[in-house]
Parts: C-alpha cells; sequence; structure tokens
C-alpha cells in the first residue's frame, strides 16, 4: 500500500450553488463554465406544469466574451467566489511577467501582463516605464487570476 494521497477536485470550493431564481443583476455566476457578471436575467413563466425558466446573460470577467445560460428558476446555478486585492507593482521583467508585493511585504512573480491584446496591461507596462509608483487589481476566480486595473500611489 502507497503512501502517497491523490486527490480530485472538481472545483467545488470555487463555486457556491444558489437557487437560478435568485439570481440578482451584477452578481457573478457560472456560465457555461466561465464566471461571468450578469448584465440581464428575465423569468419566463412556461404552459400548465412547466417551470418557470430565468434566462441569465453575463460577460466573463477575465475575457469580457458573453454567456447566456437558461434554466428553471427552482434548479441551482453556481456562484463563483471571486476575489479582488490590490498589490504594488515592484518590477515588470522582460518576458512580462510582474513582480507585485501585498501589503505583508511579501512578493508573489506568477502573473504575467499580455501586452498584446489587454489595454489595462499595455497602460500598466507604460505607466511603469515612466517612473509611476502603481498599485495594480488582481482579480481571482475559479483558480484563475488577472490584473484588471490599475492606480497611481501617492506617495
Amino acid at each position: 500500500m502507497s503512501d502517497d494521497i491523490v486527490t480530485a477536485d472538481a472545483g467545488a470550493a470555487d463555486a457556491t450553488p444558489i437557487q437560478a431564481g435568485s439570481v440578482k443583476k451584477n452578481s457573478f455566476v457560472v456560465l457555461k463554465g466561465f464566471p461571468c457578471k450578469v448584465v440581464d436575467i428575465s423569468t419566463s413563466k412556461t404552459g400548465k406544469h412547466g417551470h418557470a425558466k430565468a434566462n441569465i446573460v453575463g460577460i466573463d470577467i477575465f475575457t469580457g466574451k458573453k454567456y447566456e445560460e437558461m434554466c428553471p428558476t427552482s434548479h441551482n446555478i453556481l456562484q463563483p467566489v471571486v476575489n479582488r486585492k490590490d498589490y504594488q507593482l515592484v518590477d515588470i521583467e522582460d518576458d512580462g511577467f510582474v513582480v507585485l508585493m501585498d501589503e505583508n511585504n511579501e512578493t508573489r512573480s506568477d502573473l504575467k501582463l499580455d501586452l498584446e491584446n489587454d489595454e489595462v496591461h499595455k497602460k500598466i507596462k507604460q505607466d511603469f516605464d515612466e517612473g509611476k509608483e502603481l498599485l495594480v487589481t488582481v482579480l481571482s476566480a475559479m483558480k484563475i487570476e488577472k490584473i484588471i486595473a490599475s492606480k497611481e500611489l501617492n506617495s
């Protein structure tokens, strides 16, 4: 018998179930497997013995892509656990990876700027190259993390 422990993770801790009928606009839900912010929700009653249905439209919080899902209001839908945290930008490596420091002075360098496609990331690089001290906001949900905003630190 081996002492190796094998764990399988279905992403359950990354999201909690909520009733589809209680989803509100601007809340977060998982649509088609992606964490999304709800931009539109409508409910419709169906026939004599059918369920009321909720039509939920959301925008992926990381890519901006639109997703739509329809499900009975009595059924559960997943709500992602979304966190945002601010870090001070310490350095931008040549390969695009950033060195970030949190409020406990602990650094991390596992996030990369997408300088090709992301306007926010281009602005961060430009401001950093100009010598500005920046605070960046990292959004995390369902094991995905992305820098979504920056602001200049007023020293």
